[in-house]
């Protein structure tokens, strides 16, 4: 499995890339600079790994939510790549991806992503880890302003990532007690390359033209998945 992951969704550009079971990854903090950075980067993963896009099974992408602009460079780029090497393609949430970094580096169980959306608003989700040590979503992603929050209801070990966290600790804090984990700011793409192995294998990568954005401002209300 060669898949090459890229993210664009907020001040942070990355992109890993997945081969012979190896993961070569790089991260930048460049607010602004997206367009410029994000090919360069790809060249420099793929150029490492001695492979072209054409030997890729397929490419994933940070699907949001994010800056709507950072947003939508990384589906556009990601489209772009995918038509011109006739690659399937697949979107990973950025809250999800940076749930994931909590469980790569701490051993997360249980963990809260929010990302700072201005608008006095955060991205904000709730994620548990499962037995394969894969994050599964205990609600939907929403975007909310963090003095209107209500007991996000988690018990137990909570760890909280993401920029949401230094903006509106105090907030957030009051709505869910957690450790603040401080070196997970921003998604990174090496922990969306996780996220997207099972779905490739399960068939679940799309054509490129089927890539779509996910910026959840649309969405005006709380709710928890059923069964959570």
């Amino acid at each position: 499995m060669k898949l090459l992951a890229l993210d664009t969704s907020t001040e942070a550009c990355s992109v890993a890339l997945l081969y012979q079971d190896n993961i070569i990854a790089l991260d930048e903090v460049c607010p602004q600079q997206h367009s410029k950075r994000v090919l360069p980067m790809i060249d420099n993963v793929l150029a490492e790994a001695g492979l072209s896009l054409t030997d890729l099974d397929g490419i994933v992408f940070g699907r949001g939510p994010g800056s709507f602009t950072g947003v939508r460079i990384g589906v556009s780029v990601a489209q772009g790549l995918a038509f011109g090497a006739d690659l399937p393609v697949f979107g990973v949430s950025t809250l999800a991806a940076m749930a994931q970094a909590a469980v790569r580096l701490h051993q997360a169980s249980q963990i809260v992503a929010a990302i700072d959306a201005r608008m006095a608003e955060v991205y904000l989700g709730c994620f548990g880890c499962d037995a394969t040590g894969i994050v599964q979503p205990l609600t939907t992603e929403q975007a909310v302003k963090p003095q209107s929050l209500s007991s996000l209801g988690l018990s137990g070990k909570v760890m909280a990532v993401g920029t949401g966290w230094q903006t509106y600790v105090d907030e957030l804090q009051r709505a869910q007690p957690a450790q603040i984990i401080s070196n997970i700011l921003y998604p990174s793409a090496q922990d969306m390359l996780r996220l997207a192995q099972q779905p490739f294998i399960d068939g679940h990568f799309v054509s490129a033209a089927q890539a779509e954005p996910v910026y959840v401002r649309d969405e005006v209300s709380w709710k928890k998945l059923s069964g959570r």
